[in-house]
């Protein structure tokens, strides 16, 4: 039985020929009318083809990293690359060529609903020492899965349960919600997801719809069919499902689904914060890396063992050697005319630049309140002082 690797589009690898060249399945799938699988959805029939297309010859590979090929192999690397993405395609969620979750590292808030995913990025390279695993820590912004009512406060920056939304923050929570995925809270252990396209205009107590040939309102029929008291009838309801007979749901009976990236450009705000938590000492992202490779544990990989790969668990050690310091050339009438800076530092204390500038004409504007003339008027003072002293004029 060969133990295929997929490369989640059109193509499928197997480590040798399937006893056929072309056939045909019927797959049966549980899916929901959006496209979300679950246990309550209806079941779907899907025809599966496979057919035979060609052979990756791995002879090219070893012919290139033995120097006697000068193109490189996309097809083969692309195969290996296939292979040893399979089992991390499984367990996490793939973003491009990285890998993300949760379990990876502790996901930290970036403000307005969203929080960060800790990943890793992996490839097979050629290399001078052979064909190496590359992997390296990644991090992207995903949707922060909380209650409807939890993320709605963070879009608009304040308690929405209290007083009915206004038409512009209503409109700001529609944008943030449209064409995401939540699931049903208010039915116990049955979590059934659908995906948002909307709010109502109104809040959820005018909302009514006909049932049984007569009207009823959204509020008493989430008493009566599911025995569910709308605590916050003021907010509107997320439209979901069809969207010519779309369905009401109130945003109190909701919670984002887990692992939805963020896709839209993010504000300055959360690009600072991504940046600020992404930001690593090499000793750490080397830690990181190491508990990575551990974790996925490449060694026990079936799909490595069936195509025959090995992976070693330590990093690869190359030879390497700092280079010397560039003595620094200064103006031969300040006290010290040369400098050799030390561990990438040094200033420019008893230091005259070696061509200074003529500056005119300059000024200075105080944009601050709270800083005085005085103090603007003493800043520039010493900034002029401190100018001739480098050598500038």
């Amino acid at each position: 039985m060969r133990l295929p690797a997929y490369d989640g589009r059109s193509n499928l690898y197997t480590a040798g020929r399937l006893p056929f060249d072309a056939r045909e399945f019927v797959i049966r799938l549980a899916v929901d009318d959006d496209g979300v699988s679950g246990a309550t959805a209806r079941e779907k029939e899907y025809k599966v083809a496979i057919k035979f297309a060609a052979g990756a010859d791995l002879r090219h590979l070893r012919e290139f990293m033995a120097g006697r090929q000068p193109d490189e192999p996309q097809g083969a690397l692309q195969v290996l690359d296939v292979v040893l993405r399979e089992v991390a395609s499984q367990r996490y969620l793939s973003v491009r060529r990285s890998f993300y979750s949760p379990d990876i590292r502790t996901p930290q808030r970036l403000g307005d609903g969203l929080q960060s995913w800790f990943g890793f990025y992996q490839s097979i390279r050629p290399t001078q020492m052979g064909l190496s695993l590359n992997i390296d820590m990644s991090s992207t912004a995903f949707v922060e899965p909380l209650p409807v009512i939890d993320f709605a406060a963070q879009i608009v920056g304040k308690d929405v349960m209290s007083r009915p939304l206004s038409d512009a923050n209503r409109v700001r929570i529609k944008k943030a919600l449209r064409d995401l995925k939540v699931e049903i809270t208010h039915r116990g252990s049955l979590r059934r997801k659908y995906r948002v396209f909307g709010l109502t205009a109104q809040p959820t107590h005018e909302l009514i719809f006909p049932i049984d040939d007569e009207m009823k309102s959204v509020v008493e029929y989430f008493t009566e069919m599911y025995g569910f008291t709308i605590k916050q009838p003021h907010l509107p309801c997320l439209l979901v499902g069809n969207q010519k007979k779309p369905n009401y749901l109130p945003m109190e009976a909701c919670k984002i689904v887990e692992g939805q990236r963020y896709k839209k450009r993010l504000n300055e705000k959360q690009i600072t914060s991504l940046l600020k938590v992404t930001c690593q000492r090499p000793g750490d992202k080397e830690m990181d890396i190491r508990r990575t490779v551990h974790q996925n544990g490449y060694d026990q990989d079936p799909y490595a063992k069936e195509f025959g790969i090995n992976i070693s668990d330590k990093l690869t050690s190359i030879e390497a050697r700092v280079l010397p310091a560039p003595w620094l050339k200064y103006h031969d009438t300040g006290k010290e005319s040369e400098c050799l800076p030390r561990v990438g530092e040094w200033d420019m204390k008893n230091k005259k630049v070696v061509n200074g500038c003529i500056v005119n004409h300059w000024a200075s504007i105080n944009f601050s309140r709270s800083v005085q003339e005085s103090t603007a008027s003493g800043f520039c003072q010493e900034l002029a002082q401190t100018c001739k002293l480098l050598g500038m004029v």
